[in-house]
């Protein structure tokens, strides 16, 4: 397989994903007609609703191809799911009550302004065992004041009252 054939791929997978539906505040993020959305008219999103979905520099779906990509018109971190789509999915999620999955991709959403390799690092250090309160709340205050990310800070301030009450703390 070419790299230009596994590049081909990957945007499909990307743009099928998309038309899949897989996958900040409500108000801020209603759709351009001020109306939230709603799974029967519009789910999924690039299909139904395509001018909605853009990159984080403003592109459309239209400008994903695979030319732009192989030209460098489109960059890597441009195909990623911004926090504006997710808003979006959370709607949906809302208008066939899956509150969760709402909530779920709204902290996904919070979670696109912290960089990879820390998300990583915050998520092995979740884990039972491995830190100490102090730890996970310097997280949370990481969250909170670098990033902005404050449902994601109420979580992990809340696991590590969890992980307190169920003694799954790292001992110091």
């Amino acid at each position: 397989m070419s790299q230009q054939d596994i590049i081909a791929a990957i945007v499909k997978e990307v743009l099928a994903e998309l038309n899949g539906g897989n996958g900040s505040a409500p108000a801020a993020a209603a759709a351009a007609n001020g109306r939230t959305l709603n799974y029967k008219t519009d789910y999924p999103l690039a299909q139904k609703r395509r001018e909605l979905v853009k990159t984080a520099t403003g592109k459309s779906l239209d400008d994903i191809t695979l030319d732009a990509i192989m030209s460098g018109a489109v960059k890597a971190e441009e195909i990623r799911i911004t926090p504006q789509t997710l808003e979006y999915q959370a709607q949906i999620a809302e208008s066939i009550s899956r509150p969760q999955l709402a909530r779920n991709m709204r902290r996904a959403g919070e979670l696109t302004r912290v960089p990879d390799e820390r998300v990583l690092a915050m998520y092995n250090a979740l884990r039972p065992n491995r830190s100490t309160k102090a730890e996970l709340l310097a997280i949370a205050d990481e969250l909170e004041s670098q990033y902005g990310a404050k449902v994601c800070a109420n979580f992990v301030r809340e696991a590590a009252g969890v992980y307190e009450a169920r003694d799954v703390l790292k001992k110091d």
